[in-house]
């Protein structure tokens, strides 16, 4: 039986700010059904990596196919590959004069071009899939963090992506409702969807991950299973990430 084929394939990926060398040839994909999350510290590329994956950062070189789509192809529809995937940031990035409805219907609206009425059954079954259904019709101002995040997830999910990008979700979230995203976070990986998440959640990682990946100055320093990479770390570097953690 032939494996299956990666659903995010980067190799080599190379990326420069000026003089500055972010990344130093990234090589990893993530398999369909996946959770794969992302770990380092501070400077060591993970968002920038993400970012480059659906090219909101051009990457110097290197080659990044998702979902057998070459993201680098100067001939590849760049807008309509990107709703293959769908991007989680730390800030919400929400209309403040939208609704919760109102913030996710209006890429389906914009981007897919559905009418009205499918447009807000859409969105209204998204919200429901982030535990918001009763929220549909307060603003922003009236949600807390980890609400206004999930309604951020229900933006991205509502446009039917394969593969979620989230980039430290719940840094700009009182520690208090950092779960409920995490939550949702689970609840989708539940569901079958392939997921690729930077975070500084290691209790979370080490709990509901397939695999880690660990970046170390701009490259792919370790990856593995979570028992592998946080019960035996094999490098020095990781080693010392792990313990700066406690």
């Amino acid at each position: 039986m032939t494996p299956a084929r990666p659903i995010v394939e980067a190799r080599a990926i190379h990326k420069h700010f000026g003089a500055l060398h972010v990344l130093r040839g990234v090589d990893f994909s993530v398999e369909e059904r996946q959770l794969v999350f992302v770990i380092g510290p501070s400077g060591s590329g993970k968002s920038t990596l993400l970012r480059c994956l659906n090219r909101l950062e051009e990457p110097s070189s290197g080659s990044i196919i998702v979902d057998g789509i070459d993201m680098l192809d100067a001939r590849t529809d760049i807008n309509k590959a990107r709703q293959k995937i769908g991007m989680v940031f730390q800030s919400f990035n929400l209309y403040p004069h939208m609704t919760a409805l109102g913030n996710v219907m209006l890429a389906l609206r914009k981007v897919q071009g559905l009418d009205k009425a499918e447009a807000e059954a859409r969105a209204q079954r998204a919200l429901e899939r982030v535990h918001l259904a009763d929220r549909a019709d307060h603003y922003p101002s009236q949600l807390s963090g980890g609400q206004q995040q999930r309604v951020a997830i229900a933006r991205s999910i509502a446009l039917e992506p394969r593969v979620m990008l989230f980039d430290e979700p719940t840094s700009a979230l009182d520690p208090e409702l950092v779960g409920e995203v995490l939550g949702v976070v689970e609840s989708l990986a539940r569901d079958g969807m392939t997921l690729l998440m930077v975070t500084h959640e290691m209790n979370f990682a080490r709990k509901v991950s397939d695999r880690v990946i660990f970046m170390h100055q701009g490259k792919v320093h370790e990856q593995g299973s979570p028992e592998t990479l946080f019960f035996q770390p094999q490098t020095a570097e990781l080693q010392q990430f792990l313990s700066s953690l406690h």
